[in-house]
């Protein structure tokens, strides 16, 4: 997997962490950088975890279907990118409305609880990809390092994108993310059968 690749991919993963930023960043009354920090550390630190669990699960099954890999990893980044496109047109979005940014007499820290649960929510499509990785013998300190700092960087950037001009853009982000994992997946198949 060309850096490249890789790069579009972590895109794609992060979107479901940038929409929910955006969210977060609505939250909080001033923009603050440890803010965006630890809502950055939070979504970067499980999306670069996950992988890496799904990587060493994937390994346990690799030589079990190595001639069926392809497919698995088409079928796996297309629920996943179908999924995300769903609730970015769905209008009644499934994830948690963003609390209201002008609530008096609250502490603007991220909830340690809440943002663990958020976290695990976002990354659980990169536990598939993990397993995608294994599949394709990615080398995956590098790749889950760079997943992690390409997911922590939007999650920073989505709390001041919400902050600044609200949701408008989670479900463009959502959508954006899905349409990549997809066009992954059918990359990946192509090369495959066709050279």
């Amino acid at each position: 997997m060309s850096l490249l690749e890789l790069f579009i991919l972590a895109v794609g993963l992060s979107m479901d962490a940038f929409a929910v930023s955006i969210c977060k960043g609505l939250s909080f009354r001033k923009m603050s950088v440890k803010n965006a920090v630890i809502v950055g550390l939070y979504f970067g630190g499980f999306q670069a975890g996950m992988p890496l669990l799904g990587y060493l699960l994937g390994m346990q099954f690799q030589e079990a279907i190595v001639n069926i890999d392809h497919w698995i990893a088409l079928i796996l980044l297309s629920i996943i990118g179908l999924n995300m496109i769903r609730e970015a047109l769905n209008k009644e979005d499934e994830t948690p409305p963003c609390p209201a940014k002008w609530e008096e007499n609250r502490d603007d820290s991220p909830d340690v609880k809440n943002m663990l649960l958020l976290a695990i929510a976002t990354s659980i499509d990169a536990l598939a990809i993990g397993v995608t990785f294994a599949f394709l013998r990615v080398q995956i300190v590098p790749a889950v390092t760079f997943i992690g700092l390409t997911t922590f960087t939007l999650s920073a950037i989505g709390v001041k994108v919400g902050n600044v001009f609200g949701t408008r853009y989670k479900a463009k982000a959502e959508l954006f993310g899905g349409a990549i994992l997809i066009l992954m997946g059918l990359k990946i198949l192509v090369e495959h059968l066709f050279g």
